[in-house]
């Protein structure tokens, strides 16, 4: 019998789609930008001490490998041919760390990891330091606080009056950023001092890491990174778009390990293995720019936010540099080929937001899988004054205020785990309105209406609680998958590649559902100040400092407590001896 022959649908397009908690391989057509086939991976973390996040790079890389794999196996069951895959992009978790030997292909790094506090519930996976396990050879997630100290030494050798590093990459001094995990791993990791002296280190990314390893690794293999990652490690000027020699000597980083910066859109390299050899890798952005080009916010003023571990709001700003005076990052968008001119962006963080979902999931037990909170919420309806405040982290835009943690406030006798799982939300939703509120002053034009995407975009309560928080409509593609299809665009569109046209007439139409406000505006309102009050009372927690006494377990050093419990004894034995009670 002959074989079936393979359907023929026009130049197609992958995506690696590398986040914190999973890597995928989708493929798209690149004349409708239908989503033909895609695999994923679910990835580990490891948690050995409060506040330290690590994950294992090769394991990284072998996900996205298997996903490539698996994710042709399916396009040639569904018949179709993968020669005509003419280009992959990459899009990817910004600000991850990762150092590796470029003579060998073997990162660097022995796991000291952890993420937010995970509670005793969480499994913690400890890999001593020094460990030969190769699980235990890790990358700093950007969750990581470890360089909290780092960040307060640096941030004293920053003249007050002269702040050239916000100026110059547009951000914050903050433990969320590259290059201050870059300084902690060459102050700490003894393995890493000695391969920068030797000249075998290779820094990068988790983008630099997967384009250096697929085109080659120590055979050829090419060390680069776009504009968009790169405007997040902190060593990058943004005016410049180049990396800053004032700023690699302040962080005191030697600038031979930094990649070659590249634009969001060019052939970087060929696929140098796997069913895919010979494909170019053309496309490169960091996962929020590529979010932003996949909702094809290409004007100035669109924005869109991302809903998944944390929540990422970007606007388009052109080809201006804003500087926020409301707490909000400066970024670079994306830069679609080497002679196009670069776009900037406004760009607004929250930490926890799918997250508090597995926070409820697997530290409380509220619920057996994250989408049963969907169910929980609707049950209610309302919190019943219930405020959830989730800075398990801190406080990231507008507040930028390391000393907050969590609280849940507002609780009565009749508040139960629907009423937390529904405030669970609408503290994503706040936290959300409050970046909003802070790009709308620094841009001076109030958006119209938001474009979502991202994995909780499927829980419709939250959306239409977004759209009562915000007071205007939420918007959301009918297919989701946005960040890939962004990433997916810019490889399409290099320059030798040329499958994927971003003229906006030849942009395929997207279908959306609308999610109007169905609440009035003062009552949206009061919500959202009584949410304020609750975030002012969730700062200044984590001091950095013991408290006076700490660790001293004797009640009697409150000595107004100490008077209180004895005089109170000393009544109640006389008041039992008077009455003659034995």
């Amino acid at each position: 019998m002959a074989a079936a022959k393979k359907a023929v649908l026009g130049p197609l397009v992958g995506a690696v789609d590398q986040g914190t908690s999973s890597t995928r391989f989708l493929v798209f057509n690149s004349k409708t930008a239908e989503l033909l086939s895609h695999h994923q991976v679910e990835l580990k973390q490891k948690f050995p001490k409060e506040g330290w996040v690590e994950q294992d790079p090769k394991e990284i890389l072998q996900s996205v490998y298997e996903c490539i794999e698996r994710t042709c196996e399916k396009l040639t069951q569904l018949n179709i041919d993968i020669s005509a895959i003419k280009a992959i992009g990459v899009s990817n978790q910004r600000e991850t760390t990762v150092v590796w030997d470029k003579y060998t292909g073997e990162p660097l790094y022995n796991a000291v990891a952890a993420p937010v506090s995970p509670g005793p519930s969480v499994p913690v996976a400890v890999v001593p330091s020094g460990s030969s396990d190769p699980a235990a050879v890790t990358s700093s997630v950007w969750l990581d606080l470890r360089t909290q100290g780092t960040v307060e030494t640096l941030s004293k050798r920053i003249p007050g009056n002269n702040n050239f590093v916000k100026s110059k990459t547009g951000l914050p001094l903050s433990t969320y950023f590259s290059a201050v995990k870059l300084h902690w791993i060459l102050e700490n990791v003894r393995k890493v001092k000695k391969a920068v002296e030797e000249e075998r280190a290779l820094f990068g990314t988790i983008d630099s890491w997967l384009i250096w390893s697929l085109t080659g690794g120590p055979n050829g293999g090419v060390h680069c990174t776009d504009v968009t990652n790169a405007s997040r490690t902190m060593l990058f000027n943004i005016h410049s778009l180049d990396w800053d020699i004032e700023l690699c000597e302040f962080f005191e980083i030697p600038m031979t390990i930094l990649p070659n910066i590249r634009s969001s859109s060019e052939i970087y390299g060929l696929m140098k293995a796997g069913a895919l050899e010979g494909v170019p890798l053309s496309g490169c952005l960091g996962d929020q720019s590529a979010a932003l080009v996949g909702q094809m916010c290409f004007q100035d003023g669109q924005a869109k936010n991302t809903y998944g571990t944390g929540c990422f709001l970007l606007c388009n700003t052109g080809q201006k540099c804003v500087f926020s005076d409301h707490g909000l990052l400066t970024t670079v968008a994306y830069k679609l080929g080497r002679d196009k001119p670069v776009c900037y962006a406004l760009e607004g963080s929250v930490a926890i937001a799918g997250a508090v979902v597995r926070w409820l999931r697997d530290n409380l037990g509220i619920l057996k899988t994250s989408e049963e909170i969907e169910k929980l919420a609707k049950e209610v309806g309302t919190s019943y004054g219930c405020y959830f405040v989730p800075a398990f982290s801190g406080l990231y835009a507008p507040y930028w205020e390391p000393s907050a943690r969590g609280i849940i406030c507002g609780l009565t006798q009749f508040t139960n785990k629907q009423h937390i799982a529904f405030a669970a939300l609408e503290a994503v939703c706040f936290q959300t309105r409050e970046i909003l509120d802070a790009m709308n002053k620094d841009c001076g034009i109030p958006l119209s209406h938001l474009q979502v995407d991202g994995g909780m975009t499927n829980n419709k309560i939250l959306m239409q609680l977004q759209a009562d928080i915000l007071c205007i409509p939420v918007v959301k593609p009918s297919m989701p998958e946005t960040t890939a299809l962004g990433a997916a665009m810019a490889a399409g569109a290099a320059e030798g590649v040329g499958v994927w046209s971003l003229e906006p007439e030849d942009l395929s139409a997207v279908t959306m559902e609308r999610f109007e406000p169905q609440i009035n505006e003062e009552e949206s309102e009061n919500r959202y100040a009584t949410w304020k009050k609750a975030v002012q009372k969730s700062m200044g927690w984590a001091t950095g400092q013991p408290p006076a006494n700490a660790g001293d377990p004797n009640i009697f050093c409150s000595v107004p407590l100490g008077f209180f419990i004895v005089t109170s004894m000393v009544m109640l034995i006389g008041a039992r001896y008077i009455s003659g009670v034995p």
